[in-house]
C-alpha cells in the first residue's frame, strides 16, 4: 500500500506526471459540426524518414476551419486536429530529412508535398499523390502545441534569423491562396479593372497582390462596413456594401455598363458566385478562390457567348518563394490583416471572435505558445 505522504512516492507521482506532459499536448479537436475542444492529445511522432515534428509558435484559424466546424466538409473525421497554418521550431526530423535540422525556425505551408509524384513535377502540388491539403484535413494539423509535416523538406521553409514571424504566419496560407487562385487565374493585368467579392482575409491578400499588375480600378464588395475601410486602406479604389445597396448596379455604374475584367469569389456561397457571373465583362474572367459547400448555378443561357473563362484552383503554393521575397522586403505587409491576438490556450475564446468576426472587427487571429 502506497502512503501518499512519503517523499519518494511524491517523487514518483512527479515524475510520471512530467513524463505525460512530455508524451501529451494541448490540441483543438474537431468532433463533429459545431463540437470542437481544446483538449490534451499525444504528442506526435515522427513516422516515416521524411517527416519532421515542429513545436509551433504561431498559428491562425482559417475560413475553410469554419467550414469544416459547418459540416460543409463531411469527410474530416471526428477527432481530428484543425488548422494548416503556422511557424514554429523543429523538435525532431526523420532520417531523410537533410534541409532542415533541429532547431531551425519555419514557415509551415498549408499544401504538403513529396516532391516526386507526376502532379508535383507539374507544380502542382495542391494534388500531390501523397500529400496536397492534408494538414488538418485528412491528418492532424497546426492548432496544436506541436504538428507532424511529412515530406518536410518540400512542406517547410526556413525563416531566416530576425524575421517578422507574424507576418510570415500568412505565408502558409492566405497569401499564396489569393495570389495563385485569384490574382493568377483571374490573369488579372495593368489597367484592368476587377471586383473582389469578399473581404474577409483571403479577399483582401488577393487585394494586396493584385497590385502587382497595377490594375486601374480595384472593386471590392462586402457586406461589412469595417472590412470595406479596411480595403480601402490596402489599396481598393471603390468599395460596395451589398447588404446596402445593390452590387450588379454599382458595378456597371462604376464600368460604363460594360462589367469587370477579372471577379474574383472569395467567399464560397451561391450568391457570390452568381454575383461574379453577373458583372463579368465579354471576355472577362471569373477565378473562384471560396471553398463551396453547396451547389451553384451556372448561367450558361446568359454566359455560353461571353468569351469569359471560369477557374477553379486549390493553392498549390508554388509562388511562396517569391511570395516571401516581397514579404521581407515590406512591398507588401500582410501582418496588418492581423487585427486580434491570443495565447494557444485561448484557441476557444479565439474561434470564437473569428466565428463572429462583423461583430469583433476582426480580420486574421494570430495565437502564439
Amino acid at each position: 500500500m502506497l502512503v501518499t505522504g512519503e517523499p519518494w512516492v511524491r517523487r514518483y507521482i512527479c515524475s510520471i506526471s512530467f513524463l505525460l506532459k512530455k508524451l501529451n499536448m494541448k490540441a483543438l479537436v474537431y468532433y463533429e459540426p459545431g463540437k470542437k475542444l481544446w483538449e490534451e492529445q499525444p504528442k506526435p511522432v515522427i513516422k516515416e524518414p521524411t517527416d519532421a515534428v515542429v513545436k509551433i509558435l504561431k498559428t491562425t484559424i482559417c475560413g475553410t476551419d469554419l467550414h469544416i466546424m459547418k459540416g460543409d466538409m463531411p469527410e474530416v473525421a471526428a477527432g481530428r486536429i484543425l488548422g494548416h497554418e503556422g511557424v514554429g521550431i523543429i523538435e525532431e526530423i526523420g532520417s531523410a530529412v537533410s534541409n532542415f535540422k533541429i532547431g531551425d525556425h519555419v514557415i509551415i505551408s498549408c499544401v504538403t508535398s513529396c516532391g516526386k509524384c507526376d502532379y508535383c513535377k507539374k507544380g502542382m502540388y495542391s494534388h500531390c499523390e501523397k500529400g496536397g491539403w492534408i494538414l488538418g484535413y485528412m491528418i492532424d494539423g497546426t492548432q496544436a502545441e506541436y504538428v507532424r509535416i511529412p515530406y518536410a523538406d518540400n512542406s517547410l521553409y526556413p525563416i531566416p534569423e530576425g524575421s517578422d514571424e507574424e507576418a510570415l504566419v500568412m505565408l502558409s496560407d492566405i497569401l499564396p491562396t489569393g495570389f495563385e487562385c485569384g490574382v493568377l487565374n483571374g490573369q488579372v493585368k495593368p489597367g484592368d479593372t476587377i471586383a473582389i467579392v469578399g473581404a474577409g482575409p483571403v479577399g483582401m491578400a488577393a487585394l494586396l497582390t493584385a497590385q502587382f499588375y497595377t490594375p486601374a480600378e480595384i472593386i471590392v464588395i462586402d457586406q461589412d462596413d469595417n472590412r470595406l475601410e479596411v480595403a480601402k486602406t490596402f489599396g481598393a479604389t471603390h468599395t460596395i456594401n451589398s447588404a446596402k445597396e445593390n452590387a450588379l448596379i454599382r458595378v456597371m455604374e462604376l464600368t460604363d455598363g460594360k462589367g469587370v475584367d477579372t471577379a474574383i469569389e472569395a467567399v464560397g456561397v451561391p450568391p457570390t458566385f452568381e454575383l461574379c457571373e453577373e458583372i463579368i465583362s465579354a471576355g472577362g474572367h471569373i477565378a473562384n478562390i471560396g471553398v463551396h459547400g453547396k451547389s451553384v448555378v451556372l448561367h450558361m443561357e446568359k454566359l455560353w457567348d461571353r468569351n469569359i473563362s471560369i477557374t477553379t484552383r486549390l493553392v498549390d503554393t508554388v509562388t511562396t518563394p517569391m511570395l516571401f521575397k516581397t514579404v521581407q522586403s515590406k512591398k507588401i505587409q500582410p501582418k496588418k490583416l492581423i487585427t486580434h491576438r491570443f495565447k494557444l490556450n485561448d484557441m476557444i475564446k479565439a474561434y470564437d471572435t473569428f466565428e463572429h468576426a462583423a461583430k469583433e472587427k476582426a480580420l486574421k487571429v494570430l495565437l502564439e505558445s
